[in-house]
């Protein structure tokens, strides 16, 4: 298996060397810049398997970055680390509610951010590496586009195919459905946000089996998720 690659956007010199010495070491493949403006440009031009992401960096701010990086198609589902000095609740949340997958505050053991996106990796290296997905009874196959549960194949639509797969890429993470137009639509789609909700009921119908359990978790005024059955 190849090189994880991992893009670090941090702007105190010091601690980005210290940061891709021990990612180096622990074999993922580091590119490293201080600039807002220089990291958007760097994640177009290579899509890095997770970004770690301060929020004060030079030129486009870390959360106007994590927010365009969100809205980018190919860049939609890269995990985002970020790093802050900033303690209050809001700010996590603001952080949050912008696209990152963690948060973590300055200062910081070095062991636990390796730690954390160890943990982010084990989750989505099965999908970049072509691997089968699987979550509870459901399991599904991204190079044969086959998904099946409790050993049955199911029947799915493209676009029910894509969304279900976008979820596994990422369990027990709720996604507004502007976030799911823009990972499973595109940007440039012009869907309507109540279009998700009528895919949504038919990946349900698609994915429901016997007794089985429905895995698609509504979050009342948040969006969706998808939860290990």
């Amino acid at each position: 298996m190849s090189a994880a690659k991992l893009l670090l956007v941090e702007d105190d010199p010091s601690l980005s060397e210290l940061l891709e010495f021990r990612f180096k070491n622990e074999g993922y493949d580091v590119r490293a810049t201080g600039d807002g403006d220089e990291a958007l440009m760097l994640a177009a031009e290579d899509v890095p398997d997770l970004i770690i992401l301060d929020w004060m960096i030079e030129g486009t701010s870390g959360i106007e970055v994590c927010r365009q990086l969100r809205r980018a198609k190919d860049t939609a589902h890269v995990p985002i680390i970020m790093l802050t000095a900033r303690e209050a609740e809001d700010d996590r949340i603001r952080g949050l509610d912008t696209g990152a997958d963690d948060y973590l505050t300055k200062p910081f053991s070095p062991r636990e951010l390796l730690a954390r996106v160890s943990a982010v990796m084990r989750r989505v290296r099965p999908a970049l590496a072509g691997e089968t997905i699987e979550l509870g009874d459901i399991k599904l196959d991204p190079v044969a586009h086959r998904v099946e549960r409790r050993g049955r194949t199911l029947q799915l639509g493209p676009t029910e195919y894509r969304l279900l797969k976008f979820f596994m890429e990422s369990p027990g993470r709720v996604f507004s459905r502007g976030q799911l137009l823009d990972g499973v639509w595109g940007t440039e789609s012009d869907i309507e946000l109540r279009t998700v909700d009528v895919h949504i009921r038919r990946l349900r119908k698609a994915i429901t089996v016997d007794d089985a359990k429905d895995p698609i978790r509504t979050v009342r005024s948040a969006g969706y998720s998808i939860e290990s059955t």
